[in-house]
């Protein structure tokens, strides 16, 4: 199995596009305003921000997680009528949980600080042109909708402009915020 297989799995697609997605609109909101003022963000201030971004999510990104799947456990001990609570954690079910939610969150943080960088390297990249981060960064985030939709069988276009609309609405509170 190829590394790309194995990341697009669907317990592992999750964190992909969790971890890209919020990378993307970290960065449109903290950067918002540069994108359109005419200075450019440069590699250095991309860098910075990809990593907040990416640290930040990821911290997220594992409490949640974990505590999703730890509570599947407890729920899955009330379904069995177990008399002892929290026996399920102890066992090997308990560290696969920790295991699991630990690659998960190494997917995350790499997509994330990715998904941050794309649009904040765009704009360095273009620096007569930096507004073309937010097309980019829109279409991406749409692309990314239509892949969520495809996994939970739901309505590609529908998933694809919501995603899109995200990113237009979190930038738009960035130039609000005007972080960056």
């Amino acid at each position: 199995m190829t590394p790309l297989q194995l990341l697009l799995k669907d317990r592992n697609l999750f964190a992909v596009v969790i971890g890209m997605t919020d990378g993307i609109l970290t960065a449109l909101t903290f950067a918002a305003g540069r994108l359109l003022s005419g200075v450019p963000p440069d590699l250095s201030m991309a860098l910075r921000v990809s990593a907040a971004s990416a640290l930040s999510g990821t911290f997220v990104f594992f409490t949640a997680e974990y505590s999703r799947q730890r509570s599947e456990l407890v729920h899955a001990e009330r379904q069995l009528s177990l008399t002892a609570h929290g026996r399920l954690a102890a066992t090997h079910l308990g560290r696969a949980v920790l295991r699991d939610t630990l690659w998960a969150a190494l997917i995350s943080i790499l997509f994330n600080f990715a998904g941050a960088l794309m649009p904040l390297l765009t704009a360095a990249l273009l620096p007569a042109k930096p507004w073309m981060a937010i097309p980019v960064a829109v279409l991406v985030l749409g692309l990314s909708g239509a892949i969520v939709a495809q996994v939970v069988y739901g309505r590609r276009i529908f998933w694809a402009f919501a995603s899109a609309i995200a990113g237009l609405l979190l930038w738009l509170a960035g130039m609000g915020l005007h972080v960056v």
